[in-house]
Formats: C-alpha cells, sequence, structure tokens
C-alpha cells in the first residue's frame, strides 16, 4: 500500500524543483525500469499493481492497488509500475567522438527523441543548454525508452564549451550549407536549436560551420522540420560519411 507522504513526494517529483530538493526522479512503463536496473542508475523504490521485477528485493518494492497508481502516475494510461530513481552526480564530459548539442530545447518528448536517436547512432555525449527541458522531466524519461541509460547527458554553458572545444563545430541552419554535399567527420559538435527561433543569435556568432537540410518539395513552403526529425537526418549523414 502507497502511503500519504509517498503519494506527496511522488507528486512533487513532476516539478524540476522538487526533483533537485530530493535528487530524485520517475520512471514509468516495464521496459524503461527494465533498462534503468540494468544500468548504473541507482533505485529508491518501485511501485507496481502486479507480480513483475522479482530480481528487485521485497523492501524496495510496494504492491499498490491500481487507483492508487493512477494518483501518482504521470501518464494519460498508466502502467503496472512507478519507480523512483537518484539522480547521479553529472558525469566528466567527453570531448573526443561525436557529440550532440542542444540549445535551449523545450519540448519533453524532443529531448527524450533525441536521446533514443543518439542511442541509435552510437553518440554517446548529449550536451544541453542550461535552458534546456530537464532530462529528467517524467515525459522526458519515458520518451527516451531506457536510452537514457546509455546517453550520458550533460548540462554546460554551450558558448563557453564550444569555444575552447577543438573539435569541429556544426550548426544547423536553414539557410546552412547542403547536408548531403559536405563533407563530415567522425568526429565533431552538431548543434540543434530552439524548436521556434533555432540556434541564438549569441551562439551563432561563434559558429562556423552552417549545415542545413534541403527541401525537395516544388512549392517548398514547409516551415521547418520538427527538432528530432531533423536530428535523426543529420545524424544519419554524419555516421554514412563520417
Amino acid at each position: 500500500m502507497v502511503s500519504k507522504n509517498q503519494i506527496k513526494l511522488i507528486t512533487s517529483l513532476h516539478l524540476k524543483k522538487y526533483r533537485n530538493e530530493h535528487q530524485l526522479f520517475i520512471a514509468e512503463g516495464v521496459k524503461v525500469i527494465k533498462e534503468l536496473l540494468q544500468s548504473n542508475f541507482v533505485l529508491e523504490h518501485l511501485f507496481v499493481t502486479e507480480t513483475i521485477f522479482e530480481e528487485v528485493s521485497i523492501s524496495k518494492k510496494t504492491l499498490v492497488k491500481e487507483a492508487d497508481m493512477k494518483r501518482i502516475t504521470a501518464l494519460n494510461s498508466p502502467s503496472p509500475c512507478l519507480a523512483l530513481f537518484k539522480i547521479p552526480t553529472e558525469q566528466k564530459i567527453e570531448t573526443k567522438g561525436l557529440i550532440v548539442a542542444l540549445d535551449d530545447i523545450r519540448d519533453p518528448g524532443n529531448l527524450g527523441t533525441i536521446i533514443r536517436l543518439c542511442d541509435w547512432f552510437g553518440v554517446t555525449q548529449l550536451l544541453c543548454s542550461d535552458e534546456t527541458v530537464d532530462v529528467y522531466n517524467p515525459k522526458v524519461i519515458q520518451s527516451t525508452m531506457g536510452s537514457i541509460a546509455r546517453v550520458k547527458v550533460n548540462y554546460v554553458d554551450l558558448k563557453k564549451f564550444i569555444s575552447k572545444s577543438e573539435l569541429t563545430v556544426f550548426g544547423t541552419f536553414m539557410d546552412g550549407k547542403n547536408i548531403y554535399k559536405e563533407t563530415l567527420p567522425k568526429d565533431g559538435i552538431l548543434i540543434l536549436g530552439n524548436e521556434a527561433n533555432g540556434i541564438s543569435k549569441d551562439l551563432e556568432k561563434i559558429i562556423k560551420n552552417r549545415i542545413a537540410i534541403p527541401r525537395f518539395g516544388d512549392i517548398q513552403q514547409t516551415e521547418s522540420l520538427n527538432v528530432a526529425t531533423a536530428t535523426a537526418i543529420f545524424l544519419s549523414e554524419f555516421r554514412r560519411k563520417g
């Protein structure tokens, strides 16, 4: 049975302020929780509505009613399990290989999908500006489908980091050079910007390599691609040519 204090704690973790205060985040769904249990993330407690995750100690698992799960879930349709994991200390940033950097990405679903794409294309380091949505937002964690276990996410001052980096930096812009005609390196930093405004003007000033996905339609009135969709195309080209 879940207590009132536990319900209060779990529902508070829907907000970044309380995730930071308690250093805990929510994960829901069998696949996501299974991936995290098999990683370096530390389980605080697991709530289930049925007999699953036999490998988890009884002391860290509570059987709850479906009605209670509906009270604590962040999903529209509750899954049979919800877990609390400890937020880990940020690890040292990798400064080699292909790195993805996100400038002010606000949509949790976009961030979660981009983490999945990084996992798919073998990108282990993701950098986020301080304005980017919190990676431990329940909707982000859900959207990663467990890939958060394999992609290291750090929040940094992107301008400062890029100014000091020795890697070749690529910024994604509507008026950039055709990605399909560019010679792309194996190592580098790929920057993607805000869903509505793109890469910030302040950051744009220090980016020398501007790349773009060309439009092929006859009318060419489509305003832009979803940032996660664009990430998939850019990463595919980097891996194909790098």
